[in-house]
């Protein structure tokens, strides 16, 4: 009986797989669009069987092989999808229908899920994804500046890995952070770990109404990432590869050796000393005779390469059917440093090489008709690579070795140093004879998502469950040797060099360490939406917490291993009425462990309004009218990252005193000083959040069918509560340590807008756009010492705001000195820097620093540019630029010979400039000052002589393209072939000429940034 089974089964089981091979059938057809034109390049898939599918070819023609009895699904890049039950029919012809996006429908992701632009009642910006493409580095955050209005940002470092800060709107606080959050999926990552490729979506949240929800981490602005999701359809695939050509943007530029000893000699002159170099060395300077005491070493040309190669690849594929959806995804980008390196080392690199990885697995399943299951796995892996002493000390030491200090190596072959310090040998000695480190970080990112619809309850409810699970790790090893180095005298004996031994050989030794943490979120939401004639309604009940705890390096102090924990409830409740009049109501409550139970929990609430005027209908026939939407916002967000060192304000602590810690008697009398216990911190139980009141007024608008549309927004922040240590209480009190307080108070206000232009030009796609974003802020309330003149404050000035001397020229002569106010500094001669006396009281001194220039960070930020597209080409230009920024210039290159003892170089610049020169140019208006070998305290202070402008432009972007056609690349069974060059930071135009203006630096001392250039190629199959 059971083999008759067995073979009945069997039988069956042949006859279904003959049935299913019979029951193939080849469907055939012609897709055209509305006009009848063939479109090439269509994806033919059958319905819930991902892998099968077809493309249309050059004439618009198809041919699949699939089962009857199922459903044929179209879709086409710009057209709606299009989906056809094949049952007896052998031959579908499709005509599918343009896309309408305008700005009626288009949709937006916000802190509650999607929504319809013009539901959106909050100060909302969606970016392109495809812009920040055009941005070729391993940091998003690079590519945001100029892109998206309401963010500032600046690029500090070049090195390779490096990435750009950047703060939403304003710098409203002097606290712990003013760093925006950035979410995820959901959940609060680094932005910079995810491939852009995979970017869905980008949203930035700017006002009260849209962060609220996040109650205690909305208060510096939200970013809202949505990662790619595999789409129901044939495999698509997608391949990108593109090579890089790096070079420095703007290097400082530094005098020869002869003008540096030259120099040299009128700054010993010009304060009545005898000249440091005699007639006869500086020929032996000039005509190179002695290499080894008068050499003339381009330190800049000898370490630095002149470009750098890099790569970059990427690869994604998605699909899937009705039942479930995958997207897989993986990239490597490889930069290379701007360091030569000594080509006998084959064991190891010493330059400042770059690797990242990074990976993306995603999986959606429809479980039930209603019930969707998501996960997914990502992360990266980054490796960086540095000489032994670190990037920091090797431009530390290429900004302090002038050309004549010593040469690259001495011709008996003993390696030159200044000192043995790391920070100054030779520069040739860090970059290749100290060894390397490395360092790894790895990031592990989990996600679990439950979408349930319950509409079998009532219709248009729904809830959303997110787990998230992520772990971070990162390792380090330094592998350090140097060389015996050594300096000689200045003159010989005998015609011999006089050496001194200034270090000796430290074999490679080896050290290590090692950081990671990990983090738990869980959040759960509960959606409701529903319209009932022309009302429609909708409300958000959302909870979340989250951990997160240190997992190495941790010490020995029980706080370091205790999670830090933080959990709320949030909610929304929106109504509109015929899609005219809109109204929201956010809040969020949520806690935090860093604080007191009393003061744990805070509320933030939020409402917002918004009045779509061109839905009114004595405007709504207007044709040239298609949205012109005004809306306002109030409301309150949170801040509670008091700095990552401060926990638990609140506890005190005590520590044993040795070594005579009290004085009974005569106050600091060692014979009567005893060793007891005493406060370390003091309790501060009443410290509570950072809370920032904001409001907005904002309006969308959208004309001439969508060809022109973009925002602006007024906005108004007053942050209170800032955290910070008391440092100015009185020594009567008795404390022995400062407590803390929530005592700071800034107010900012300012606008940001965008527009866009779309226009088509007989067969030219034209788009212009721009954008602007604008702030100023005020401190209001500080802890500061008392004094009696007002301006010496923070308060009433803004944050970062630059303060010195105001400077009134150059002394003309002595009759100047001594008919002008006293200055406090030292000794002053004719040609020294002269200084305004604010205060009246005849003295010029430390009491006449005031505010000058603008602040240290830039005010104002602002890109434009166009784009143009013609049959396969396609052109991109941006350009951005930022205002409102000043620095003062220090340090021992601007500040020529300030040590007195040869270290520092002479900037080009300031060597060819109008400098005041005794005998040659006494003209008080020179550009520069009298020279000194040595300090001088008086021409060596922050004043407006020494401020700059930091503002520029700079041609940020240059993107051209070439797609090749359809009717060639479907014969390679392709979908698209596009090649590209990228150029990036390809020119600057500022009226700071010494180092890149976007750094920010005040002595140059970092590493410049990379104008690229890249050539690559994507394809999609």
């Amino acid at each position: 009986m059971k083999k008759f089974i067995l073979l009945t089964c069997i039988v069956l089981l042949g006859i279904s797989f003959d049935i299913l091979a019979q029951e193939q059938v080849i469907v055939k057809g012609l897709i055209t669009d509305a006009n009848k034109e063939p479109l090439i390049g269509v994806s033919i898939s059958i319905s819930n069987m991902p892998g099968l599918g077809a493309i249309s070819d050059v004439n618009g023609k198809y041919t699949i092989k699939m089962p009857p009895y199922q459903t044929l699904v179209f879709t086409y890049i710009g057209f709606e999808k299009q989906e056809v039950l094949v049952k007896e029919q052998r031959v579908v012809n499709i005509v599918l229908k343009e896309t309408k996006a305008n700005a009626l429908n288009e949709v937006v992701i916000t802190s509650t899920g999607a929504q319809r632009k013009i539901a959106v009642t909050g100060a909302i910006t969606t970016v392109d994804v495809e812009r920040l493409k055009s941005n070729p580095t391993t940091s998003i955050a690079d590519g945001l500046a100029g892109v998206v209005p309401g963010i500032m940002a600046m690029q500090t470092s070049g090195r390779p890995g490096s990435v750009s800060e950047f703060w939403v709107r304003s710098i409203s606080t002097f606290g712990a952070s003013n760093a925006a959050m950035v979410l995820i999926d959901g959940f609060e990552r680094d932005m910079n770990e995810i491939n852009v490729e995979d970017i869905e979506s980008f949203t930035l949240l700017k006002d009260a109404s849209a962060t609220a929800i996040y109650g205690s981490r909305g208060a510096n602005g939200v970013i809202l990432i949505k990662t790619k999701r595999g789409k129901e359809g044939k495999v698509n695939i997608n391949a990108k590869v593109e090579g890089f050509y790096n070079q420095l943007t703007k290097l400082p530029k530094f005098a020869d050796g002869y003008t540096y000893a030259s120099m040299a000699n009128e700054a010993k002159i010009a304060r009545n000393q005898e000249p440091l170099y005699s007639t006869t060395e500086l020929e032996l300077l000039r005509l190179g005779l002695d290499p080894d005491r008068f050499p003339n070493v381009d330190w800049m040309g000898t370490v630095l390469r002149d470009e750098a190669k890099s790569q970059r690849s990427v690869l994604n594929l998605g699909g899937g059917g009705k039942t479930a959806r995958y997207y897989i995804s993986g990239s490597y980008q490889n930069q290379e440093g701007m360091y030569k390196v000594d080509k006998a080392i084959e064991k190891y690199n010493t330059n400042t090489n770059f690797n990242k990885y990074t990976y993306r697995l995603s999986v959606d399943m429809d479980v039930t008709k209603t019930t969707l299951l998501s996960g997914g796995v990502s992360g990266s892996l980054r490796k960086q690579n540095d000489p032994g002493v670190g990037s920091d000390a090797i431009w530390t030491s290429l900004m302090g070795y002038n050309p004549i200090m010593m040469p690259l190596l001495y011709t008996n072959g003993r390696v030159p140093s200044w000192t043995g310090n790391d920070d100054n040998l030779n520069p040739w000695v860090q970059g290749t004879m100290t060894g390397y480190n490395q360092s790894w970080t790895n990031n592990i990112q989990t996600t679990l998502n439950l979408d349930q619809k319950l509409d079998f309850i009532t219709k248009g409810l729904r809830f959303l469950g997110r787990f998230g699970y992520d772990t971070y790790n990162t390792n380090w090893i330094k592998r350090f040797k140097r060389p015996e180095v050594w300096n000689a005298d200045r003159f010989r004996n005998d015609g011999e060099l006089v050496f001194k031994r200034v270090a000796e050989e430290q074999k490679m030794t080896q050290s290590s360490g090692s950081n990671g943490d990990k983090r738990e979120f869980f959040e759960w939401e509960t959606h409701y939406n529903r319209s009932i004639g022309s009302h429609n309604l909708g409300g958000v009940l959302k909870y979340s917490q989250g951990s997160k705890v240190f997992t190495q390096n941790i010490g020995d102090d029980l706080k370091n291993g205790i999670a830090r924990r933080n959990q709320g409830i949030a909610g929304r409740a929106n109504y509109n009425w015929n899609s005219r009049y809109f109204i929201d109501f956010n809040f969020g409550y949520t806690g935090s462990e860093n604080f007191h139970k009393d003061y744990r929990f805070g509320f933030f609430p939020a409402i917002s309004g918004a009045w779509n005027i061109g839905e009114e209908p004595i405007l709504k026939n207007l044709d040239w009218l298609n949205m012109l939407k005004i809306r306002y916002s109030y409301g309150k967000t949170g801040n509670d990252d008091l700095g990552k060192d401060i926990r638990f304000p609140y506890l005190y602590s005590i520590e044993q005193m040795t070594g005579g810690g009290y004085q009974f008697a005569d106050f600091e009398s060692s014979d009567l000083a005893w060793d007891g216990m005493r406060y370390s911190s003091i309790s501060s139980p009443d410290v509570s959040w950072e809370i920032s009141t904001k409001k907005d007024l904002g309006i969308d608008y959208s004309l001439f069918h969508d060809k022109f549309s973009g925002a602006v927004d007024y906005f108004y922040e007053r942050r209170e509560g800032i955290y910070m240590q008391r440092q100015f209480l009185s020594g009567m009190t008795g404390l022995e340590s400062n407590p803390s307080a929530n005592v700071g108070e800034v107010e900012a206000r300012g606008f940001d807008g965008n527009f866009t232009l779309k226009q088509k030009l007989n067969q030219v796609d034209f788009t212009l756009r721009g954008n602007i974003t604008y702030s100023k802020n005020e401190i209001l309330e500080r802890d500061e010492e008392n004094t009696i003149y007002g301006y010496k404050l923070q308060e009433g000035h803004r944050v970062n705001q630059a303060r010195g001397l105001v400077d009134l020229g150059l002394f003309k002569d002595y009759d100047d000195i001594r008919n002008s106010p006293r200055q406090t500094f030292g000794e002053v001669m004719p040609g020294d820097i002269k200084y305004k006396d604010i205060n009246g009281d005849g003295i010029v001194n430390n009491d006449d620093i005031v505010a000058i220039g603008a602040t240290t960070r830039p005010n104002l930020t602002y890109g434009f540019g166009a784009s143009a597209s013609w049959k396969g080409l396609d052109v991109n230009v941006h350009f951005q630029g930022v205002g409102k920024s000043s620095y003062f210039i220090n340090g021992t290159s601007v500040y020529m010979f300030q040590g007195g003892d040869g270290w520092g170089n002479i900037l080009d610049e300031l060597a060819n400039s109008n400098r005041w020169v005794l005998g040659e140019n006494e003209d008080p208006g020179a550009d520069y000052p009298r020279l000194t070998y040595g300090d001088n305290p008086n021409n060596y202070r922050a004043s407006t002589f020494w401020l700059r402008d930091g503002s520029y432009l700079r041609l940020k972007t240059l993107d051209i393209g070439y797609s090749l056609p359809k009717t060639l690349v479907n014969r390679a069974h392709l979908n698209t072939v596009r090649f590209f060059l990228i150029g990036t930071n390809l020119l600057t135009f500022s009226n700071f000429k010494l180092w890149d203006p976007e750094m920010g630096s005040s002595n140059g001392k970092q590493y410049p940034l990379s104008k690229t250039l890249s050539l690559g190629v994507s394809v999609s199959l």
